[in-house]
């Protein structure tokens, strides 16, 4: 204990002759708050370290010479000394679109409510893949590692597994590797969709998706074509472009002048969006002329110049999901992957017809 020290003196001529040797500095240490306390660096770490044994007396001193020096915690440093953080990697890309932005958003938020912080990489410039973005935020001793963008290799996916770091899959899928899966279910999501526009009695009909082939653009466009195509329907498939509101705009004019369609469903809220105005501004009316659903039930689609028809799937759900993968890392399971398929639920809006 640290009782016989001597009284915390922080007379302005001992703060000012701390701060002056300190100024080449960036960040007060528990060395300059052990300085002007009067006591040992133990004793500063102790005062700071949840449950540990400290006097009342020393207590004091540390967190008054810690408010007067402006002196935070290093967790950083704390967790490369114990190997332990709360530290959790998230790797994604197009972080701008609305459903990643909303996704990262309420993840992070999560995350700091349970006492977790983000670690965010951006994969969008990742030409080599993703894992030497995974491999570079191993070293910063994550929990976990979430991976919203890419597909990681199983190499890398052990290299996690045996550094005690799990990862997390969210709508992607990695066959025989030990990471947990959290996908939403694109298949009876494409098929709902496809349903919806045969019942509104659509016979012409196209598929817009981009030229990314994403595992979830994939799912969801082959499990539409199925579904048409068993209505003994061919439909026309849009598969060019990115991910944007442009690329929509771009297959309403460049489908809606080679076909006349009478229902499309587009693999992205997004891209429907674009679609729909770009149907507008050729003169076709919706739903009368034409349908129109989306997928993921972004905060547009609900605005009043769109009222989108589209299928959603539960941003609460998969965020619960994965938050529950991480804690159950922090409890010590390391067995028991998830593998879990999230339920989707169609929404109807005002752009596709009524059925009779």
């Amino acid at each position: 204990m640290d009782a016989e020290q001597p009284p915390l003196d922080v007379s302005s001529d001992r703060e000012d002759h701390l701060k002056r040797e300190r100024t080449a500095r960036s960040f007060v240490t528990s060395e300059d708050v052990a300085r002007l306390a009067g006591v040992s660096r133990s004793a500063v770490s102790r005062t700071f370290t949840p449950g540990a044994s400290v006097s009342a007396d020393v207590r004091h001193r540390v967190q008054e010479a810690a408010r007067t020096l402006g002196y935070r915690v290093n967790r950083l440093a704390r967790s490369l000394i114990s190997d332990q953080s709360n530290l959790v990697g998230v790797v994604g890309a197009n972080l701008s679109l609305p459903f990643m932005a909303r996704q990262l958003d309420e993840l992070s938020r999560a995350l700091l409510r349970r006492g977790m912080q983000c670690l965010l990489l951006n994969a969008a410039e990742a030409e080599q893949g993703i894992t030497p973005l995974i491999e570079l935020i191993l070293e910063f001793r994550v929990r976990a590692i979430v991976v919203m963008s890419g597909s990681p290799p199983s190499s890398i996916i052990d290299e996690c597994m045996a550094n005690g770091v799990r990862v997390i899959l969210v709508n992607r899928q990695a066959d025989d590797t030990e990471a947990d899966t959290i996908i939403s279910d694109d298949l009876s999501g494409a098929r709902i969709a496809a349903e919806r526009l045969l019942r509104a009695g659509c016979w012409r009909i196209g598929v817009v998706g981009s030229g990314a082939q994403t595992p979830t653009q994939i799912r969801r466009r082959g499990a539409f074509v199925d579904c048409v195509k068993e209505a003994g329907i061919e439909p026309v498939v849009w598969a060019s472009g990115e991910t944007t509101y442009e690329t929509g705009m771009d297959a309403a004019r460049g489908l809606l002048s080679a076909h006349d369609l009478d229902g499309v469903f587009c693999v992205t809220d997004l891209m429907a969006l674009g679609f729909l105005d770009g149907a507008r501004a050729m003169g076709r009316r919706v739903p009368e002329d034409l349908s129109v659903i989306g997928f993921d039930d972004i905060l547009q689609s609900e605005w009043a110049a769109y009222r989108l028809t589209t299928v959603r799937q539960s941003m609460s759900d998969l965020t619960e999901s994965v938050l529950a993968a991480i804690e159950r890392e922090m409890t010590g399971e390391r067995g028991g992957l998830a593998h879990e398929v999230l339920p989707v639920e169609l929404v109807e809006r005002a752009t596709v017809r009524t059925v009779a």
